[in-house]
C-alpha cells in the first residue's frame, strides 16, 4: 500500500486536482486512471531517459515500471495556470531508494481535462 502525504490545494483548481490525483494514480501504478486522462497523442519527455509519442508508447512504458512500487509518495506542489501545470515531490521505495521528482504538464485545453505533454525529472537523492 502507497502512503500518500501531500498538502492541500486551494480546493478551487480542478486542473491542480487532476494533478495531484494523476501523480497518486502514479505512485500506485493505476494504468487506468492515468490513462483516460492523456491524450491520444500523448507526449512525455523523461529527461535524460525516454522520448515517448502516443498513448500506446505511453502505456507499453507504465507497464514496464509499474512493477517498481512506491512506498510513499510525498507531493510537496501542486501549480496551474491557464494550459500548465506542474508538481514536484519525493517517492519513497520499499528498498530505501529515494528520487525527487519534477513534473511539468501541458493540458489539451484551458478546461484541463485532459494531458497533452509532460516533462519529467527525476533524480535519486
Amino acid at each position: 500500500m502507497t502512503k500518500i502525504v501531500s498538502t492541500p490545494n486551494c480546493g478551487n483548481s480542478p486542473k491542480m486536482e487532476l494533478i495531484t490525483q494523476f501523480n497518486i494514480a502514479f505512485a500506485k501504478a493505476d494504468i487506468e486512471f492515468l490513462t483516460e486522462h492523456v491524450t491520444d497523442d500523448i507526449e512525455w519527455n523523461i529527461m535524460g531517459d525516454k522520448h515517448l509519442l502516443g498513448k500506446n508508447q505511453f502505456i507499453d512504458h507504465l507497464e514496464n515500471i509499474k512493477c517498481e512500487k512506491v512506498a510513499e509518495l510525498t507531493i510537496y506542489q501542486v501549480l496551474s495556470h491557464g494550459k500548465v501545470g506542474a508538481a514536484n515531490g519525493l517517492l519513497k521505495m520499499p528498498d530505501g531508494q529515494h528520487y525527487s521528482f519534477a513534473d511539468f504538464y501541458r493540458f489539451h485545453d484551458e478546461k484541463g481535462v485532459k494531458i497533452k505533454e509532460i516533462t519529467s525529472y527525476c533524480i535519486k537523492v
